[in-house]
C-alpha cells in the first residue's frame, strides 16, 4: 500500500465525501448551544486560520508541490502524528490557504485496523464540521483519493498550548480565559451528541486575535453511532483521560470536563498532575492519585480545577457552573477608587458627597479616629504603598534594606545561612522563564573601589562587560547589545539599561532580555534590580511588564 508522500498521482479525483450526518437522536442537554440556532444569512466571517504550530518551512519537503483532489497544492508540513501529516496547503479553485490532513497508517496493520483508521478520521471530519462554534476549528472538506480521506480544513496561524507550555506557565487570568474557550467548543460538541475524548494542550490552539481553537476529533464518540475498538491499544491520551473511562464505564460530558480540569492544572501548575513514566502507571495514578493543590492558581480558578477533578463524575460541577468560576477568574481586577485630596486642614469623609470637615473639628475627633486618619494620608503620600496589579505583593528584604514587588507566586533563592555574600536575593516564576533579583554593592565591602561614582557610571561600565565581571551568571556571550539611559529614582539620579543577548548554548542558543535598574543611595552602596525574561516568544512581553512594575515599586530604605 503506498503512503502517496510523493509526486502527483494519476488516481487524484476530484471526489469528495459527504458532510451531512443525521442529527443526533438525543443531544446532550445542558448548556445554551442545545437550544435550535437559526440558520446564517450568509457564510461565516470568521477568520481563517490552521491546527498547529507555525513550523519554519522545509524549502524541499517530500511531496511539496502534489495536487490533491485535483484542487489542493500540498505547500509545507506543519507537523505530524501517528495516523497522519498536517500539511499547509493551497486550494487553488477559491484561492485561500488551508490545512491539509495526510492520513498515513502503516503498510504493516492489518486491513481491519487501517479501515478503523481511516473511519475514524472521516468521523473527526463529520464531528468537527456539524459544529458551529469559533473555537472549533472549521472543515472545509473530505477529499477522497484512493480510498483514504484526506480533511481540509482551515489554516490557524498560531501554535499549539502544548508547545507554549514548554516554554513556561500561564497566569491565572489568562489560563482562564483560554478555558472558557475551550469549555464553549465542549459545549458546542455536547449539545450535538459529541464527546471529544481527547482535550490535551496540544490540541488546543492559540491563533491570532487571541482566538482559541480546539482540535483534533479523531477519536470523538458521536451520538448513535457504532463505537470502533482498537486493538491492543488505548484511546485517547492516558494522563488526561477521565477514571471512568480507564475503568471502562460509560463516558458523558464530564469526561470531557474532567480532561479541562488536568489541562488547566498543566497550565498554570507547570507539571502534569497524573503524568508517570509509562502508560499503566500513569493510568493508575488517574484512577488512585489525589494532585496537590494548585499553587499558582487562585482563587476561582482553583476552585474550578479542585472540582473537576473530582473521581466521581457525578460530583463534577455542570459546565455552567465551570463556565461562571472560569469567568469571574478571567475577569480584570477592579480598579482602586482614586483618593481625592483636599485642601490642606481638611478631610474627606468616607461615604459622604462633598462633605469636608475643617481644621477645628478634627481637633475634636477621637485619637483612633485622627490614627485613622494619618494613615490613610501616608498611604496615599507614599508612592510605593499604591494599589500593585492583581496577583503581585510586596516582599521586604531587610538584610539589603529595600522592598521588592514580585508576583505573589514566584518563588525565592537567597544565601544558605554558611554563606559570606548576604547582598542578593532572586525570585523566579515556577517555569524558570523570568526571574526578578536585587543585588548590592556595599560601600562598606568595596576595598578594590568597584563601585563607580554615580548609577550611570556604573551603568556604563557594566555596558559590554557582563560575561566578564561574572555578577549575571546568565550564561551571556560577550558583546550583547544594550539600551543605556539616565534615569531618577525619588528625584536622584539613576539609570537603566536594556541588553539583548543569545544564550551561550551553541546547539540551541536563546534569545533573551535584561532589563537591569542602577541606583546608589546616599551611603552610597549600589544596588542593581535585574529582571531576566525571554527574548522572543509568549513570555517576552510577560517579563517586560514584570520589570516595568518591579522597577516603579521598588523601595529602598536609604535614598
Amino acid at each position: 500500500m503506498s503512503n502517496h508522500g510523493g509526486g502527483p498521482n494519476r488516481s487524484d479525483e476530484p471526489t469528495t465525501f459527504g458532510l451531512q450526518p443525521p442529527q443526533p437522536a438525543a443531544p446532550y442537554p445542558g448548556n445554551p448551544y442545545a437550544q435550535p440556532q437559526p440558520e446564517p444569512a450568509q457564510a461565516d466571517p470568521r477568520p481563517q486560520g490552521l491546527p498547529t504550530q507555525a513550523v519554519p518551512e522545509e524549502p524541499r519537503d517530500p511531496g511539496a508541490g502534489r495536487l490533491v483532489a485535483g484542487r489542493y497544492r500540498l505547500l509545507a508540513k506543519l507537523g505530524h502524528g501517528g495516523m497522519g501529516t498536517v500539511w499547509r496547503a493551497k486550494d487553488e479553485t477559491v484561492d485561500r490557504e488551508v490545512a491539509v490532513k495526510e492520513p498515513r497508517v502503516p503498510d504493516h496493520l492489518p486491513e481491519r485496523e487501517q479501515a478503523n483508521a481511516y473511519e475514524r478520521m472521516r468521523r473527526e471530519a463529520r464531528a468537527a464540521a456539524r459544529l458551529d462554534h469559533p473555537a472549533v476549528v472549521n472543515v472545509y472538506d473530505v477529499a477522497v483519493v484512493d480510498g483514504r480521506p484526506w480533511i481540509v480544513m482551515e489554516l490557524v496561524q498560531g501554535r499549539s498550548l502544548g508547545d507554549v507550555l514548554r516554554e513556561g506557565t500561564l497566569g491565572t487570568r489568562e489560563a482562564a480565559r483560554i478555558g472558557l474557550q475551550v469549555l464553549g467548543a465542549l459545549e458546542a460538541a455536547h449539545a450535538a451528541g459529541i464527546l471529544h475524548r481527547d482535550v490535551k494542550p496540544d490540541n488546543v490552539l492559540l491563533g491570532r486575535y487571541d482566538r482559541v481553537v480546539l482540535t483534533d476529533f479523531g477519536i470523538a464518540q458521536i451520538e448513535g453511532e457504532t463505537s470502533l475498538t482498537d486493538t491492543g491499544g488505548f484511546v485517547g491520551s492516558p494522563e488526561y483521560v477521565a477514571p471512568e473511562r480507564v475503568l471502562g464505564r460509560r463516558p458523558g460530558p464530564a469526561s470531557d470536563l474532567w480532561s479541562l480540569g488536568v489541562v488547566l492544572y498543566a497550565a498554570t501548575e507547570g507539571v502534569s498532575p497524573f503524568r508517570r513514566t509509562n502508560t499503566p502507571a500513569t493510568l493508575q495514578s488517574v484512577l488512585n492519585s489525589v494532585p496537590a493543590a494548585p499553587a499558582s492558581a487562585r482563587g476561582p480558578l482553583a476552585d474550578a480545577i479542585n472540582r473537576l477533578l473530582d473521581k466521581d463524575p457525578a460530583r463534577r460541577p455542570a459546565a455552567a457552573e465551570v463556565r461562571r468560576l472560569l469567568e469571574e477568574a478571567a475577569r480584570p481586577p477592579q480598579q482602586t477608587q482614586p483618593v481625592q485630596l483636599t485642601a490642606p486642614g481638611e478631610l474627606a469623609v468616607p461615604g459622604t458627597k462633598g462633605v469636608r470637615l475643617g481644621r477645628g473639628t478634627l481637633l475634636g475627633i477621637g485619637a483612633a479616629v485622627v490614627a485613622a486618619a494619618v494613615v490613610a494620608y501616608v498611604v496615599v503620600a507614599d508612592p510605593f504603598a499604591g494599589p500593585l496589579p492583581d496577583g503581585w505583593t510586596k516582599r521586604p528584604e531587610k538584610a539589603l534594606g529595600a522592598t521588592l514587588a514580585v508576583p505573589a507566586k514566584y518563588h525565592v533563592s537567597r544565601p544558605e545561612k554558611d554563606d559570606t555574600d548576604k547582598n542578593w536575593v532572586t525570585y523566579t516564576d515556577w517555569s524558570g522563564s523570568i526571574s526578578v533579583g536585587l543585588r548590592l554593592a556595599r560601600k562598606s565591602e568595596d576595598s578594590l573601589h568597584q563601585i563607580k561614582d554615580s548609577a550611570a557610571a556604573e551603568m556604563y561600565a557594566d555596558n559590554g562587560d557582563f560575561k566578564d565581571r561574572g555578577a549575571y551568571a546568565l550564561d551571556m556571550p560577550k558583546g550583547p547589545k544594550t539600551d543605556p539611559q539616565q534615569s531618577t529614582y525619588q528625584g536622584r539620579p539613576a539609570a537603566e539599561n536594556t541588553v539583548t543577548y543569545p544564550t551561550d548554548d551553541s546547539r540551541n542558543p536563546l534569545p533573551r532580555e535584561l532589563r537591569i535598574f542602577y541606583y546608589k543611595d546616599s551611603a552610597g552602596n549600589m544596588y542593581k534590580l535585574m529582571i531576566s525574561y525571554p527574548g522572543k516568544g509568549d513570555f517576552t512581553e510577560r517579563g517586560r511588564e514584570v520589570a516595568r512594575t518591579a522597577i516603579d515599586n521598588l523601595g529602598i530604605d536609604k535614598l
